[in-house]
C-alpha cells in the first residue's frame, strides 16, 4: 500500500519525484506530497487528492533542490486529509519522512513524545518517526545515528525514507515492506516499486528486512540491523518501460487486457518442449516427496490458486487453495510432504507472506509464483517461479491473473510427474498444444468480443451473478471480483450448483446472470442451473466455446474459441474482463484507480 519515491542528485528532482508518484498511483491515491531538501532547508507541499490533480500546484510551490522524497497514500491511520498526507515533519520542520506500513506501537510513542512537549498535527502513525529523529538529534549531530535510534524504537512493518536539513544523504529502512534502490545516471533512486523510476534505470538492488540505506548522488551504503555493512545484489529488471505508460489507451486496464497474448507468450517461452514441461527451476525429482499441495493467496491470486487446485486434483494430487489471511491462523494441517505455493503478483502481499512463513515453520516444502524478481516472497523461498507478465499498473489485475493460471498449469504438470500420488494426464500432448495456442485465441476474443454491446443492455441492472462449474467456478468468482472492483455494483460469483441453496432468493427480473460453459461434461448441469434463474425472470448471458449448443435458454452469448476443456475458462476470463471494463466505462467509474483499493496490499 502507498507509494514512496526518492530522487537524489538531480537538479530537476521535483519533476522526477512527481513523475515517480504518478507511476505509483496504483499503490494509493488518497493524498500525495513531496519534500525537497536544498541549501535553505526542507520544504514540504502535500494535499489530499490524486497526484494527477495536485502535480501542477506541487511543482509550482516547491523550490528547486537536488534531493526530493515523495509519497502517494492509501489511508490506514486517519482519513485522507491535507494534514494526514505525507511527508510528515517534526517540531522544527528540519526532518521530513515518508512511510509505508503500520507502526504498531505508535500510540505509546506518541504519548511519550507528547509528554515531552512535542506537538502532533495529524492522525497518522507515521508522524512519530520525524519526532523521534529530531529527539535523537538533540543528543547527536549525526543524522544517521539519530535515524537508526528512531527506527530501533519502532514495532511493526515499515518502509521509511527520511531527509534532514543538515544532510545531503537520504536515509531509508525496511521491515516487512518493500524498498528498492535504483542506480541512475549521476543520481540514485529509492522507491517502493520499480515502475516508479523504470524509464530512467533498470539497475536495482532490493533492500531486505532490517536493512538501513544511506544514499547520496554518488554512493549507496547498506548496513544490516547491527550496523554491519552488507551487499545487496545489483540486478537488471527485465521490464519494458513502455508498459508503465498508457500510450494510445484511455485506461491501463484495457491496455493490460489487450497485452495478455504477449504476457502469456512470455510466460510460456522455453517452458514447453514437445510433450514435456520444462521448468529449469524444478528439475526432475524436485517434487518426489510431495503428496499434497496447498495454494495460499489473496484476491485475484486466490482465484488463480483455486483454478490450479482443480487441475492438480484431476491429476490425482490432493490440492487445496486457501485465503492467506485464514491460512495464517494456523488451523490448516501441514506436513513435510506438503508443498505450499504462495501465489502473489507483487511478492509483497503481507497476508500471503505470513502464510508462507507459517508453512515453512511447520516443515512444508515451499515455493512462490510471483511476477516480481527480487520481491520478498521470491527471496524467502529456495526457488521462485516467475510469471513473466511485466509491470501491471491497473489496480484490477488482468494479465497477471492469466499469466498466473498459465504458470500454475505448468507447475501442476510438473508436480504430477514427480509426486508419488500424481498421474500424468492421458491427453498431455493435446493439453500442452492447446496451452501454446492460448495467446492467439485470446487475440481472437479481443477482436470479436461483443462485451460492450452486452453491457449496454445490462449496465443498469440491480445485481450481477457469475456462475460456473469445474475450472469455470474460480473464473466466475474472479469475474465477479473484477466487476465489483471497478463498477462498484453488487456482484457475486459461485458454483453454479449453489444457486438453489440460497442465492436464488436474490434473483429478480432486474438480475443478470453470466453463466460459464467449458465444453466439458459439466455443461449440462450449468445449463440446468441457468434455466432455474431464467424461470425467475432474470436474463442469462452465456460465455461459451464455439459449437456448444445452448438451445433457447440464454438471452445473449459471448463466444470463445474451442480449446481443451481445462483451458476454456482462461478465454472465458478475458470476456469477463471486457464486461467489467465496458460496464465501468459506461458508468463513468475510475477504472484504473477504484475507490478504497490499492494494488499491493503490504499490511495485514
Amino acid at each position: 500500500m502507498c507509494g514512496i519515491i526518492a530522487c537524489i542528485g538531480r537538479t530537476d528532482t521535483v519533476d522526477r519525484v512527481v513523475e515517480g508518484l504518478e507511476n505509483l498511483e496504483y499503490r494509493g491515491y488518497d493524498s500525495a506530497g513531496i519534500a525537497v531538501r536544498n541549501d535553505d532547508g526542507v520544504a514540504v507541499d502535500k494535499h489530499a487528492g490524486k497526484i494527477s490533480e495536485l502535480k501542477h500546484s506541487i511543482v509550482d510551490e516547491l523550490p528547486d533542490g537536488t534531493i526530493g522524497i515523495g509519497h502517494t497514500r492509501w489511508s490506514t491511520h486517519g482519513p485522507p486529509t491535507d494534514a494526514n498526507a505525507h511527508p510528515h515533519t517534526g517540531e522544527t520542520g528540519d526532518v521530513a519522512v515518508v512511510h509505508n506500513g503500520i507502526i504498531e506501537n505508535y500510540d505509546t510513542l506518541r504519548d511519550e513524545l507528547t509528554a515531552e512537549g512535542r506537538t502532533f498535527t495529524s492522525d497518522t502513525d507515521t508522524e512519530v518517526v520525524p519526532h523521534l529523529i529530531e529527539k535523537h538529534l538533540e543528543d547527536t549531530d549525526d543524522v544517521e545515528t539519530a535515524f537508526r535510534r528512531a527506527v530501533d524504537e519502532l514495532d511493526g512493518s515499515y518502509a521509511i525514507v527520511a531527509v534532514a536539513a543538515d544532510s545531503d544523504t537520504v536515509y531509508a529502512a525496511r521491515q516487512d515492506s518493500p524498498l528498492v534502490v535504483g542506480y541512475g545516471d549521476g543520481c540514485h533512486y529509492l522507491a517502493s516499486d520499480v515502475p516508479a523510476f523504470l524509464e530512467h534505470t533498470d539497475q536495482v538492488s532490493f533492500l531486505e528486512d532490517g536493512d538501513v540505506a544511506a544514499v547520496t548522488d554518488e554512493t549507496v551504503d547498506i548496513t544490516d540491523a547491527d550496523g554491519e555493512s552488507v551487499s545487496r545484489e545489483r540486478e537488471t529488471v527485465d521490464w519494458n518501460a513502455e508498459e508503465t505508460v498508457k500510450g494510445q489507451y484511455e485506461h491501463f486496464m484495457l491496455k493490460e487486457i489487450d497485452s495478455q497474448p504477449n504476457a502469456i507468450s512470455n510466460t510460456l517461452q522455453g517452458r514447453i518442449d514437445g510433450d514435456d514441461v520444462v521448468l529449469e527451476e524444478f528439475p526432475e525429482g524436485t517434487f518426489a516427496d510431495v503428496s499434497a499441495v496447498q495454494f495460499v493467496a489473496c484476491g485475484t491470486s486466490y482465484h488463480a490458486g483455486l483454478y490450479a487446485a482443480r487441475l492438480l486434483n484431476k491429476l490425482d494430487v490432493p490440492a487445496t487453495a486457501h485465503r492467506a489471511s485464514e491460512y495464517a491462523s494456523g488451523d490448516i494441517p501441514v506436513s513435510a510432504d506438503t508443498l505450499a505455493v504462495a501465489v502473489t503478483q507483487s511478492g509483497e502481499t503481507a497476508d500471503t507472506l505470513a502464510a508462507l512463513r507459517l508453512a515453512q515453520e511447520k516443515g512444508a516444502q515451499t515455493t512462490t509464483v510471483t511476477n516480481v524478481v527480487g520481491s520478498t516472497a521470491a527471496r524467502e523461498v529456495e526457488t521462485p517461479l516467475y510469471i513473466r507478465a511485466g509491470p501491471e499498473i491497473g489496480v484490477a489485475a488482468t494479465k497477471t491473473f492469466s499469466s498466473q493460471v498459465v504458470t500454475l498449469s505448468l507447475l501442476a504438470e510438473r508436480v504430477a510427474e514427480d509426486s508419488p500420488v500424481g498421474t500424468v494426464r492421458s491427453d498431455r500432448a493435446a493439453f500442452l498444444d492447446a496451452l501454446q495456442r492460448i495467446p492467439e485465441q485470446i487475440d481472437e476474443v479481443l477482436e470479436r468480443s461483443t462485451a460492450e454491446h452486452v453491457c449496454r443492455s445490462h449496465v443498469h441492472d440491480d445485481a450481477y451473478f457469475f456462475i460456473g462449474q469445474g475450472t469455470a467456478c474460480p473464473v466466475a468468482k474472479e469475474g465477479a471480483l473484477k466487476f465489483k472492483e471497478i463498477t462498484y455494483e453488487h456482484a457475486e460469483g459461485f458454483a453454479a450448483g449453489e444457486l438453489k441453496h440460497g442465492p436464488l432468493a436474490l434473483v429478480t427480473p432486474d438480475t443478470v446472470v453470466f453463466a460459464m460453459f467449458t465444453g466439458g461434461d459439466r455443461d449440462t448441469k450449468t445449463l440446468n442451473n441457468a434455466k432455474e434463474v431464467q424461470a425467475r425472470g432474470a436474463d442469462i448471458v452465456a460465455v461459451a466455446p464455439e459449437g456448444v449448443d445452448l438451445d433457447e435458454c440464454t438471452d445473449e452469448v459471448l463466444r470463445v474459441p474451442s480449446t481443451h476443456p481445462d483451458l476454456t475458462s482462461l478465454l472465458t476470463n478475458v470476456q469477463l474482463q471486457l464486461v467489467s471494463y465496458h460496464a465501468a466505462n459506461l458508468l463513468n467509474r475510475e477504472i484504473d484507480k477504484p475507490r478504497n483499493l490499492a494494488k499491493s496490499v503490504t499490511v495485514e
